[in-house]
């Protein structure tokens, strides 16, 4: 870890991680860490870590103008979507050692063969995610994670118990508990933590093992709840954001300067990424299956 960012704790530290989001998968890479991209809210990073392969989330960005991703897709296409493709070819995502993706929408169902074509890396998987919750559709989507497991494991060379699976599931279970005791922190009027620095927490939170995840949310949540400067005003609204995915603070920051409080989110990167846990089964599988594929929908 870099000196700066290793001084760094709470907020400051999100900051760094917000600003310099590879850099500590970078940095894990090199320590002989694999990383694994993946895209949206429906691949299971438990699978991930507890192969102790640290899960990164794709994401685009609004400051970088789409160029090289033109000559592949259609500009009439998700402009996310082409972002994160179009980063992927400028070398930025050259550190992951693996991609996968889910059918979430049409776009990366379509982009998910032509990235893996033009970037190569030692992994790849697709998931086909069911968009109806039916009995058959967890039938269906456990054989889908199970295709999953055996591809992890051949990659990794390293069978993923089903002790290992629940010791990962505690782990995000314990995440997606400080992520929602950061959100009643949200509750006050005005809240004690605007929505631009909740949007770099989720950020940051996505880009580093959930290890460390956990411990930055605990020096986050205690540096909050203290009295601080640039707490943020009361405003004349509190607004919920609803949509799909958010991964800048610009969108959000732009609501509060025009007199608002952001609240609350209703999107892929927010909510619907950490609200629910993943319940405790005798098969490990069957609670990842229930809690990506019932809850998040």
């Amino acid at each position: 870890m870099s000196t700066k960012m290793a001084q760094a704790s709470g907020l400051a530290k999100v900051e760094e991680l917000y600003q310099n989001r590879a850099e500590r998968a970078k940095e894990l890479r090199k320590e002989g860490r694999k990383v694994i991209g993946y895209m949206c809210c429906f691949p299971p990073v438990e699978m991930f870590t507890a192969l102790d392969m640290v899960p990164f989330r794709i994401m685009g960005s609004v400051q970088e103008p789409i160029t090289q991703a033109n000559a592949y897709l259609e500009t009439i296409m998700c402009p996310f979507v082409r972002s994160c493709f179009d980063l992927a070819r400028k070398g930025n995502y050259d550190f992951l050692d693996g991609l996968v993706m889910p059918h979430s929408c049409d776009t990366v169902v379509k982009v998910y063969d032509i990235w893996r074509y033009y970037q190569s890396y030692p992994f790849s998987h697709f998931i086909n995610v069911p968009h109806m919750v039916h009995p058959s559709s967890f039938k269906f989507f456990k054989i889908e994670l199970q295709g999953l497991r055996k591809a992890l494991e051949k990659f990794s060379g390293t069978e993923l118990s089903d002790d290992n699976l629940r010791w990962a599931i505690k782990l995000h279970n314990e995440q997606r508990a400080l992520l929602r005791q950061l959100y009643d922190l949200r509750k006050p009027d005005p809240p004690l933590v605007s929505g631009a620095e909740v949007t770099k927490i989720l950020v940051a939170s996505m880009t580093i093992p959930v290890q460390e995840g956990n411990e930055l949310l605990r020096q986050v949540i205690a540096e909050v709840n203290r009295r601080r400067e640039g707490r943020p005003d009361k405003k004349t609204a509190r607004v919920l954001v609803y949509g799909a995915e958010i991964d800048d603070q610009a969108f959000v920051k732009l609501i509060e300067e025009c007199g608002a409080n952001v609240v609350m989110d209703d999107i892929c990167t927010g909510t619907r990424h950490f609200w629910h846990d993943v319940p405790l089964t005798a098969d490990p599988l069957d609670g990842i299956v229930s809690r990506y594929l019932e809850t998040i929908p």
